[in-house]
């Protein structure tokens, strides 16, 4: 059984599987059952939790896995011939990089002063209000960059294109990720965000599967042909992709099901400043790329790269910054919690809209 998303005369019809169709549910079952298992197996958690890549790395080697598993058949799409042509439409990724660097982290450390230091100051201690915020800032710091390449899969998002407005991003998140933290940061002057920490999740969460599917798009065309490995290869990838971003949510609740649980009633207080910034930026970021005249599959992934974080770093930081049982780390998990479920309904929202958008050119013919 399978739903068509509508679509303005010229583009292609999206297909959605049932699977993909319901993947709210999935996600919200997956979370549920990463909290029992953690209460419930905890000695067995606490091992697959210790694995790391290197010593204080803070990088978990069975979540890096599944990453892999999650993007790789993401990046078998690109074809790199096709990356050129970016500069010839740089507004996309210009409205990208403004919203990313200019407004979220900004706006992210505001909604959370307020909402923590005044409009929920009665029921937080003061400490408690400047881990949250500082576990929110680290989160909106930090671009999305694996679970982007999902969100423009399920938009119809260029393959392409999307790659570079990530490269771009970690290049620049090699940057500004550590003084924007340390400059938001309430009491930053010492702060010190592990260097180590950034390059490994850059190296491990994008550097490893764009290789591995760089290697194996030409090892495959080369073996099989192109119209072979995009008509029926890919396509078969696409329930890998989903099960792993699936799974990776049972191991991330899974690992801070203690912290998730001993105070849920916080959960829900963080849920409410991070879910507003999602939509504020997804909602800036779309409505300047109709602006600008952005055709559509470069504008839906850009609103999501927009709104949506890098999670796997954000939770690495933090732990890493402030334990793994503090405030902090918990607001990060809880960007976690809000952002899937969000990301999904701004991914709906860009399908149902897209007549919004000029279509692309038309291709010469050869």
């Amino acid at each position: 059984m399978a739903t068509t998303v509508s679509a303005a005369p010229g583009h292609p019809e999206r297909r959605i599987a049932f699977f993909e169709r319901y993947l709210t549910l999935w996600v919200a079952l997956s979370m549920v059952a990463g909290v029992l298992i953690g209460r419930f197996l905890a000695p067995a958690v606490q091992v697959l939790r210790g694995m790391e890549f290197g010593r204080g790395s803070q990088i978990n080697v069975p979540i890096a896995v599944l990453i892999w598993l999650m993007i790789t058949p993401m990046m078998m799409k690109v074809d790199f011939t096709s990356i050129r042509n970016v500069r010839k439409r740089p507004a996309g990724l210009l409205v990208t990089l403004f919203v990313n660097w200019l407004v979220k982290p900004f706006s992210m450390a505001l909604l959370a002063w307020v909402f923590f230091r005044f409009v929920f100051s009665a029921f937080i201690t003061p400490g408690e209000a400047g881990q949250y915020i500082a576990g929110c800032i680290i989160l909106a710091a930090a671009p999305c960059t694996a679970m982007v390449f999902v969100w423009s899969h399920l938009t119809d998002g260029d393959p392409a294109y999307t790659l570079v407005q990530v490269s771009v991003n970690d290049l620049i998140m090699l940057v500004l990720f550590v003084p924007i933290v340390q400059f938001l940061v309430t009491g930053a002057s010492s702060l010190t965000v592990p260097f180590r920490v950034l390059l490994y999740s850059v190296v491990v969460f994008i550097v490893i599967p764009l290789a591995a599917g760089t290697v194996l798009r030409a090892w495959l065309i080369r073996a099989r042909g192109k119209e072979w490995f995009e008509k029926r290869l890919l396509p078969r990838f696409a329930p890998v992709t989903i099960v792993a971003l699936l799974t990776t949510l049972v191991f991330i609740f899974a690992f801070q099901s203690a912290n998730i649980a001993g105070r849920s009633f916080h959960v829900l207080l963080i849920a409410v400043p991070i879910t507003l910034q999602v939509y504020f930026n997804a909602s800036l970021t779309y409505g300047l790329m109709k602006f600008f005249h952005v055709e559509y599959r470069v504008a839906a992934p850009g609103a999501l790269i927009g709104a949506s974080n890098f999670f796997e770093l954000a939770v690495a930081t933090a732990i890493a910054l402030f334990g793994p049982d503090s405030g902090a780390a918990l607001a990060t998990v809880v960007g976690v919690l809000v952002e899937v479920p969000v990301m999904l309904s701004v991914c709906a929202a860009c399908n149902r809209t897209r007549h919004w958008f000029p279509l692309p050119p038309l291709q010469p013919t050869r």
